[in-house]
């Protein structure tokens, strides 16, 4: 039995390695088998890849057509912190998980598209999960961003696209740079396509994918990684330990060192007679130091960034794409943005050609997102991605943001010249249905009249009526040759006062004539209101000088008004028969007698109890304007004709072009400006009597307001109150705003769809930057060259602005309407249409109209009438 266990023993070994032997056997056998047949197992391999990809590919094709689309639109003063914006990233990264369980990895992402088409300047959309919409749809930014439902897209295609995908080159474990949010980190994408032309069929899009990372993967690249560090510190370890021997093997050869090693030696000598040295070791890696960004979890997503620009126009897709890679690389730090693919001489491979193409188009048709390993990214680094455009954004102005000018064209009414980034100049406009009120300031000659003029001659030609009040008359011959046409000169009349030449003409206008079919109440207040205003009173300061006046225009207003009832509107009552009414008894007499019928009771009662009360120098007060427009000639003129031309409310109803001089500031031209003024105010406001539909839109441009609102303070603030209603739009101008009345300034700074400034002091300027945030501050504004203005304004509901616009001039603008050779026929024309006399035939007939209303009177008055009234006012 002792001698049977050791050959039982050897007979297990033996068996043991034949098996051994047998199954190398076997595994080289079956080696060499798929070495011979190599392309069973690749077949196999291929078959089982295809299959797979075609179910994934199926499945996330069914995944992403449940997706929806978010479209944020920012407001002017969007200014998000960065813990808004991060947990914005935080929602992202959250909502891209939010598909059904079957769906594969790539379908399960969240989509920032960020476009330019030529409807806005960037566009800023999410796509994600349907899932994830209630959650994509509450933004951390509160109501400064809207966040609404998005339409799906369909572009027409274009005859040049270009096409590009963005990986992270350099570290692998570096972030970004850290680009602050002032200015906005989208500001050089906006750059890029500022200069974008949708006319050319020009589109950008730049879409960037977010995808929670798995964690698989994010193992497996750490261990890459980490595996990675330590081949690099033990290749430096040995790159030192060489240069340690080499320096080392160098001592030992020197001259020096075999002195010290003699010396030594009779010391005590050396072993060997080599030194020994000490290679260095491998430092520990350390994984926060060889990972970076990718040693946490938290937060940790990787992105995916596709771009693709087209062009109807050849190179200007490439062109536009080079500009765009330029804007990435703001974000380069440690790691940048740089475009996948190679170059080979003047051809680039990548997202554009074969084989990528396809798969680009798959991703970018579908929203797949199946990034490089590389692009592995922190919520922090995106912070400039992850909001729209801020208030730290400068955004161009496209034609949809502020329409294009367009001669002859009534809806749109002329602004300037925008100057566009790619240096294009083109007129632009607003539209006319919303300008209501336009409010102009600047120093003199920093051109806002020429502004204005561009745009009162732009509306002309388009059909609209204006009038444009200037108390000095300069814009009358500057405009002139730009209005001599004919399809103008039937509509356009001159209201000058300011005597031009040797023989004058003079337009003529009653204040009280009721020859017009107006309201008599209307007109009594708007005279009284007039002189009131220019004068300073009110009923506290001058209670007795408003009862007479009102009184006396009444009774006046009433003459004329059984006048015109009797078919002789040449003998109606003037102002200057004020004067008469209240001095003269038997005139008083007659023209009581005459309307005692039209009068009110209380009017009635006044003039016989109160009026005999009054001492006679209570009347002066009245009288003494009336004696200044009287010892004028030329506001006698105008203002002594019992049938006055000027009629402002037919004007508005016809589209006229009334151009209107007063004549200057003084204190008489302040009373014929505030009566003019109320005059207006009140044709407006008899408005009322026409359908809104029907009321024809008119605008009004009052050169110099600090003139005309000397004159009449509350009449001009309420027609900026007002005049909306009725369809009528006041365009001011002036050098000071803080020099207007308070009631107007505020009303014009409050209701103002146009808010426009050219260079002037700081102390002038600052009003109106106030306005606008102090962006731009005073400063700047101070420092612009003539005709250049900054303005905010207003279209489709919506603040454009302020922006920089260069005011237009008529020699440019208008350059092909210029007629100087008939400046002489249109002025004649637009006089004959005013109506205009000689001042001398005018003056005459204002002398002699005392004396043929007295001859009327007394035609109208019965005798029996007459004779018992005397007993009542004698």
């Amino acid at each position: 039995m002792g001698s049977a266990a050791p050959y039982l023993s050897g007979q297990a070994a033996a068996s043991i390695f034949g098996e051994a032997l047998g199954l190398l056997t076997g595994l080289t056998h079956t080696a060499g088998w798929l070495i011979t047949h190599w392309w069973v197992p690749a077949t196999a391999v291929l078959i089982g890849w295809g299959v797979n990809e075609i179910v994934m590919r199926r499945l996330a094709r069914a995944a992403s057509a449940q997706r929806m689309a978010l479209e944020l639109v920012p407001s002017r003063h969007f200014d998000p912190s960065l813990e808004e914006i991060f947990r914005r990233g935080v929602q992202l990264a959250r909502a891209s998980t939010s598909m059904p369980w079957w769906a594969p990895r790539r379908s399960k992402t969240v989509q920032i598209r960020l476009r330019a088409d030529g409807t806005a300047p960037l566009r800023y959309r999410i796509e994600g999960p349907a899932g994830a919409q209630r959650l994509l749809s509450i933004t951390p930014f509160g109501p400064d961003v809207t966040v609404k439902k998005a339409s799906a897209l369909r572009d027409k295609p274009r005859k040049h696209a270009v096409r590009a995908e963005f990986v992270l080159r350099g570290k692998p474990t570096a972030p970004l740079r850290e680009v602050p949010l002032e200015p906005d980190p989208l500001q050089p994408l906006v750059d890029a396509v500022s200069d974008l032309r949708a006319e050319l069929g020009d589109l950008a899009e730049v879409r960037l994918d977010i995808q929670r990372a798995p964690k698989w993967v994010l193992r497996a690249r750490r261990v890459q990684l980490m595996a990675q560090a330590r081949r690099v510190e033990r290749r430096e370890a040995q790159r030192a330990a060489r240069w340690v021997r080499q320096d080392a093997s160098g001592i030992e050869d020197s001259l020096t060192w075999q002195l010290q090693q003699l010396v030594a030696g009779k010391q005590g000598g050396g072993v060997g007679g080599r030194r020994l040295v000490m290679p260095p070791v491998p430092r520990r890696v350390e994984a926060a130091e060889a990972l970076g960004k990718l040693a946490e979890d938290d937060h940790l997503v990787r992105v995916q960034l596709l771009v693709m620009c087209a062009s109807d126009t050849e190179g200007r897709a490439q062109a536009r794409l080079a500009q765009l890679q330029a804007a990435f690389d703001v974000f380069g730090g440690g790691a940048r943005w740089a475009m996948r693919g190679w170059r080979l001489g003047p051809w680039r491979f990548g997202a554009d050609r074969w084989p990528s193409r396809r798969g680009f188009e798959r991703r970018w048709k579908l929203g797949h997102c199946q990034p490089p390993r590389t692009n592995w990214v922190r919520l922090e680094e995106l912070t400039g991605l992850l909001k729209p455009p801020t208030v730290h954004c400068r955004l161009p102005l496209l034609a949809t943001d502020l329409p294009t000018f367009q001669h002859g064209n009534p809806d749109l009414l002329l602004q300037g010249i925008y100057r566009a980034p790619d240096g294009r100049r083109r007129l632009v406009a607003t539209h006319a249905r919303e300008t209501l009120f336009e409010v102009g300031v600047g120093k003199a000659g920093g051109g806002k009249t020429e502004r204005a003029l561009a745009q009162a001659i732009g509306w002309a030609h388009a059909g609209g009526g204006l009038m444009f009040l200037d108390p000095h008359r300069d814009s009358w011959p500057r405009a002139l040759p730009f209005l001599a046409h004919d399809h103008l000169a039937q509509r356009i009349a001159l209201i000058d006062l300011n005597a031009v030449g040797p023989t004058p003409q003079i337009s003529s206008w009653n204040p009280i004539g009721m020859h017009q079919g107006q309201v008599a109440h209307e007109v009594v207040e708007a005279v009284t209101d007039a002189y009131a205003s220019a004068l300073g009173w009110d009923d506290a300061s001058a209670p007795r000088a408003l009862t007479i006046l009102t009184a006396a225009v009444a009774v006046l207003v009433a003459v004329n008004e059984a006048v015109c009832r009797a078919g002789r509107p040449e003998d109606q009552a003037t102002v200057f028969h004020v004067r008469a009414l209240l001095t003269d008894a038997g005139f008083r007499k007659a023209v009581l007698a005459a309307v005692e019928g039209r009068l009110g009771e209380e009017t009635r009662s006044w003039w016989r109890t109160v009026f005999p009360t009054l001492p006679p120098d209570a009347f002066a007060v009245v009288l003494n304007p009336i004696a200044r427009l009287a010892a004028n000639p030329v506001t006698r003129a105008f203002l002594g004709q019992p049938v006055g031309v000027y009629n402002i409310r037919a004007a508005m109803d016809d589209r006229m072009i009334v151009w209107v001089c007063p004549g200057g500031n003084g204190p008489t031209d302040r009373l014929i400006t505030a009566l003019l003024a109320r005059d207006l105010l009140r044709a407006v406001r008899s408005r009322r009597d026409i359908p809104e539909a029907q009321r024809v839109p008119f605008r009004a441009y009052f050169d110099e307001l600090i003139t005309l609102t000397g004159a009449a303070p509350e009449t001009i603030a309420a027609m900026f109150e007002d005049f909306r209603k009725y369809r009528v739009h006041v365009h001011g101008m002036t050098q000071l705003l803080a020099r207007l009345p308070i009631a107007v300034r505020l009303s014009l700074v409050q209701n103002a769809s146009t808010l426009a400034t050219t260079a002037g002091s700081r102390s002038a300027i600052a009003p109106i930057t106030s306005e606008w945030g102090d962006n731009p501050s005073p400063d700047v504004v101070a420092a612009l060259d003539r005709f250049e203005h900054y303005m905010s304004l207003t279209v489709r509901g919506h603040r454009v602005g302020p922006v920089r616009i260069t005011g237009p001039h008529l020699d440019e603008v208008f350059a092909d309407h210029a007629r100087p050779h008939r400046t002489t026929a249109l002025e004649n024309a637009a006089r004959a249409n005013a109506e205009a006399a000689s001042l001398s035939q005018l003056t005459t007939r204002a002398t002699e109209q005392l004396s043929r209303v007295s001859t009327l009177l007394t035609q109208l008055t019965p005798t029996a009438a007459r004779a018992s009234k005397e007993n009542h006012y004698s």
